[in-house]
């Protein structure tokens, strides 16, 4: 009787170990990641409840305090641990509160490469009670004094290697009173403060807790720049909530307090900031930064470093493939990689060609409210969902007309959900648990990332401006950008930006500015079409020169489309549509076509020979 007894139970139990492996093969690692977004969010909701947040800063305190002597950053052979960072980011809290005026709530905005003293600036400024913004520092004269000024910076720190921008913008910063510090024991600039002369005379002594003390969840604690669809670049800002979420992404994939990070992403993104470095700072990790990506030396580095995780875009694995082959090179401790943005064929040539490295790819917005990560490890989508984690994080995928640049509306007024397999736009609801904290300075540019009265009266949503596709499995996968604005290099590019900058020059007319797809790369890269004013000549060296001094490289337009007409649609916007499906190749266009070509220091005429060569991948862009 007990035999049958076990054996009927063995049965079922294989019975339904098979159903379970037929029917819900992911049952155990969804289980296993929703369990940890519930243990998280009920660790969130308790500071909520008791009105006492513990910010990434407050871990990192804490960190150094438990493991004072263990590596936090390794940087070009240099070895900064938890206390040694704690303290100097002390010196710098010290510096500010003594030689300033700051006070707890003023912004400060920060002008520097990767480097330690980043994350001192950074963690120090908290430590006073100030938000801190992120400038970029492709960017350069009316972007970046736009950017400081956006975000109501009254302090401007900048690193000793971005002379050259500060020079652009210092006379317009000083005629506003604003105070310039720069991350150097002296200076020749007149009126400019210098940091690590006065480091020294401070001590390093913390900073009274209160200064940093954070009672609301939804209170901001950076400005972090996305260029947008709307020209120049928003400072989104970025809440306690979002940090917090952001720095528990790499814990949330399976890292540990034993890993070894990797990040040769710019700080200035949240990727790098709070994934990486807040990642490391939840964990209590060690993380290897660099102050940019290098392809021939990123597996000399791993290899040297015992690098177990790093942090990608999808370029870098594309960049990393291209390299030429070596022997071996799986031999790394390279564990698992966190980024966005590999292609599928991308994908499997890194796994298959550097080894089995788990690929942890995830999607979110800078300033958005809705987060995937695909945690199963499917090649080519960017996470999966399922009834439970669309109760915490609620979204659709909605019908949009691409060409009218707008939501699709059925009969009655309402937006209408794709079905499974389908391209949609997708919108994430905006509610108590997942708001949406936009843009300092611009309720206009707020306004606009939201869509109001979707499926009944009175409903929110932030429109991501993405296009996804859902799987009849739940699988999500990128699509495509909508809007004005592409990708390239890892970054967006708005476009009204460019074209604002081009239509600076005294013989254009009107520059109309779209991404194009090129063979084998991620994104699309710029292309520009262009009206000349009447009875004027085109200058292409010129036209090169502009670009060069005035733009970031990722959103120089590659290409250029001299136009006798810009076609426009109905409401008098400017048609990038079937611009964009011809692309830049000379054999079906009429019109002059230009190529930029950096040897010659100008844009030169496309020709036959140029375009085989971009599109076979001799020519790199």
């Amino acid at each position: 009787m007990a035999l049958s007894w076990i054996t009927g139970l063995v049965t079922g139990l294989a019975a339904l170990h098979f159903l379970q492996k037929k029917f819900f093969p992911y049952f155990w690692l969804d289980l296993r990641y929703l369990l940890k977004v519930i243990r998280y969010g009920l660790q969130i909701e308790m500071y909520k409840r008791t009105g006492h947040v513990v910010t990434v800063v407050d871990h990192f305190v804490q960190q150094a305090q438990r493991i004072p002597d263990k590596a936090f950053i390794m940087f070009h052979g240099q070895v900064h641990t938890y206390r040694e960072m704690d303290r100097r980011s002390n010196r710098v809290a010290n510096v500010f509160k003594k030689h300033t005026t700051l006070k707890k709530g003023d912004t400060v905005a920060m002008l520097m490469n990767n480097e330690p003293d980043f994350i001192n600036v950074w963690f120090g400024l908290v430590k006073l009670g100030c938000l801190v913004a992120f400038l970029n520092y492709n960017i350069r004269s009316r972007s970046l004094l736009h950017c400081f000024h956006s975000c109501g910076a009254k302090i401007l720190v900048v690193g000793a290697d971005m002379l050259e921008s500060l020079e652009d913008i210092l006379p317009s910063l000083q005629e506003d009173n604003i105070s310039v510090w720069i991350m150097a024991a002296e200076t020749t600039l007149p009126g400019v403060n210098t940091v690590l002369d006065k480091l020294e005379t401070v001590t390093d002594e913390p900073v009274p807790r209160n200064l940093r003390f954070v009672s609301s969840i939804n209170a901001a604690t950076l400005f972090i720049f996305t260029s947008g669809t709307t020209g120049l670049p928003k400072a989104a800002v970025i809440s306690q909530l979002q940090a917090l979420r952001g720095c528990a992404g790499i814990w949330a994939f399976g890292g540990t307090p034993d890993d070894i990070v990797y990040v040769t992403l710019p700080l200035y993104h949240s990727a790098a900031s709070l994934i990486g470095i807040g990642g490391c700072v939840y964990l209590g990790s060690t993380c290897v930064l660099r102050k940019k990506f290098s392809a021939s030396q990123f597996w000399v580095d791993c290899k040297k470093y015992n690098v177990t995780v790093f942090q990608y875009i999808g370029e870098l694995c594309r960049y990393l493939c291209k390299q030429p082959v070596r022997e071996d090179e799986k031999d790394h401790k390279v564990r698992m990689a966190v980024g966005n943005g590999v292609r599928s064929d991308v994908w499997k040539e890194f796994i298959g060609r550097f080894g089995d490295i788990k690929m942890c790819e995830l999607y979110g917005a800078t300033e958005g409210n809705i987060c995937f990560m695909n945690h199963t490890g499917k090649i080519g989508s960017v996470g999966r969902s399922n009834f439970f984690y669309k109760l915490i994080f609620p979204f659709e995928l909605i019908k949009y007309d691409i060409q009218k640049d707008e939501p699709i509306k059925n009969r009655d007024g309402w937006c209408e959900k794709v079905n499974k397999g389908e391209t949609g736009l997708l919108i994430s609801k905006v509610n108590h648990n997942n708001p949406f904290f936009g843009y300092a300075g611009n309720k206009k540019h707020t306004t606009k990332k939201l869509l109001c009265d979707v499926f009944k009266n009175g409903d929110v949503y932030f429109n991501t401006g993405d296009l996804m596709a859902q799987d009849h499995n739940n699988f999500l996968y990128f699509r495509d950008r909508i809007g004005d604005t592409f990708r390239w290099k890892g970054e967006n590019v708005a476009t009204t930006e460019v074209s604002d900058m081009i239509g600076m020059l005294d013989f254009i007319q009107e520059a109309n500015i779209y991404g194009v797809s090129v063979p084998d790369h991620e994104g699309k890269v710029g292309m520009a079409s262009i009206i000349l004013k009447p009875g004027m000549s085109l200058h292409l060296k010129s036209i090169y020169e502009h670009v060069v001094n005035y733009l970031p490289g990722y959103a120089y337009p590659r290409f250029l489309r001299l136009q006798e007409n810009m076609e426009v649609t109905g409401t008098f916007k400017q048609q990038k549509f079937r611009l964009v499906e011809q692309g830049f190749d000379p054999s079906i266009i009429s019109d002059p076509l230009y190529f930029l070509d950096d040897s010659q220091k100008s844009y030169v005429p496309m020709t036959k020979d140029i375009y085989d060569k971009i599109t076979s991948g001799l020519l790199k862009l």
